[in-house]
């Protein structure tokens, strides 16, 4: 809650936090796992086509590590990442989700008036029900970055329940 606070009082337009800090921390409850700190990077993601530079996810970054400098604070502006993806520009946080390698990771959440808000352009199932399949993109053409983030992130180790799709 303190993450999503200290995101929320940016007031940054369309901003969550999403990837490995929701879908974690859902896997460690369904793993019957205490909370934990974040096991990477705390992933903020925001939309706006104006401010489109790098330099302002950095400053971003420096603002979220003044009021938490434990966390390890990684900002992008999605409205910048379809360039770095090789993808066509995207419309939102939402739409630019729908392009990342697996559905289970593709959730974000953010605090909205005191209220937690989720994100979940590819819907949650996949999430709870602890498996990890690829997203349209990377089943086929992409499909060398679903396995390589399958191997390097040891996924099935941590979290041995967790069943991998090809479909």
């Amino acid at each position: 809650m303190a993450a999503l606070a200290a995101v929320a009082a940016l007031r940054l337009p369309d901003c969550w936090i999403g990837a490995g800090f929701v879908r974690d921390a859902v896997w460690d409850y369904r793993h019957g796992r205490q909370p934990v700190p974040p096991f990477g990077d705390v992933d903020v993601l925001w939309f706006a086509p104006d401010a489109s530079g790098k330099d302002v996810d950095r400053d971003i970054e420096r603002q979220l590590r003044v009021s938490m400098p434990d966390m390890r604070w990684s900002v992008k502006n999605q409205a910048r990442m379809h360039r770095h993806n090789g993808d066509t520009p995207y419309h939102s946080v939402a739409d630019a989700m729908t392009h990342w390698p697996e559905t289970a990771t593709a959730v974000a959440a953010r605090l909205e008036n005191r209220r937690v808000e989720i994100c979940a352009p590819l819907g949650l199932d996949d999430l709870f029900a602890l498996r990890v399949r690829p997203t349209a993109a990377f089943r086929l053409e992409k499909r060398g970055v679903f396995d390589e983030r399958i191997s390097s992130k040891c996924w099935v180790e941590r979290y041995p329940s967790l069943v991998v799709l090809d479909d």
